[in-house]
């Protein structure tokens, strides 16, 4: 079926390029490497990591959690940063949706329980929409349990702006969340 519409971002926006290494604030996010797996390993042990994104990770599978951020980014599918400080992975930011045809993103965080806190989640955010409105992203948005109020706060800081609830739409292991949705809109030039 034809669209009416012209694409706004091409086919290869992002497999064209290189990922880029964003800095923010005092943090380098770079796109993850096999290096990186004991710490996805970690995280995804940790009770808050696990609880909001449902899920562990044995090595193997974050190795392949790994391989498949550089498979997404060659497809034009998502991309995956670790966030760095001093060299330390502490939390990651990713775009888990991409809809070229009408150039919006889906992101998500997380930030190692050490690093909680400090600003970790709203910068990596912060510079992760500034490079996605810099390729000609219209529209990001992102969601969270509205069990969660860090994640919420860190959206609004990011200047999110809160859209509404959908119920019962998250499943995590305590049974069904309603989910909060916020987005910010690419400023107009």
């Amino acid at each position: 079926m034809a669209t009416t519409t012209t694409p706004v971002l091409r086919a290869g926006a992002f497999a064209d390029l290189p990922q880029p290494v964003l800095a923010a604030d005092d943090l380098v996010l770079r796109p993850w490497r096999r290096g990186d797996v004991d710490t996805v390993v970690a995280a995804y042990l940790d009770p808050a990591v696990q609880h909001w994104h449902a899920r562990t990770m044995s090595a193997d599978e974050a190795a392949a959690w790994v391989d498949h951020w550089q498979e997404r980014w060659a497809r034009d599918t998502g991309a995956g940063w670790a966030v760095t400080a001093g060299g330390d992975v502490v939390g990651q930011v990713s775009v888990r949706q991409v809809h070229l045809h009408e150039a919006c993103v889906g992101l998500s965080y997380w930030v190692l329980p050490h690093a909680r806190g400090r600003g970790v989640a709203v910068s990596a955010l912060e510079a992760v929409t500034s490079w996605a409105f810099g390729l000609g992203v219209h529209r990001a948005d992102l969601d969270h349990s509205t069990r969660n109020p860090a994640s919420c706060r860190v959206a609004t800081k990011a200047g999110y702006a809160a859209e509404g609830t959908a119920v019962a739409r998250g499943l995590h292991a305590d049974g069904w969340h309603d989910m909060h949705l916020h987005s910010r809109i690419a400023p107009t030039p």
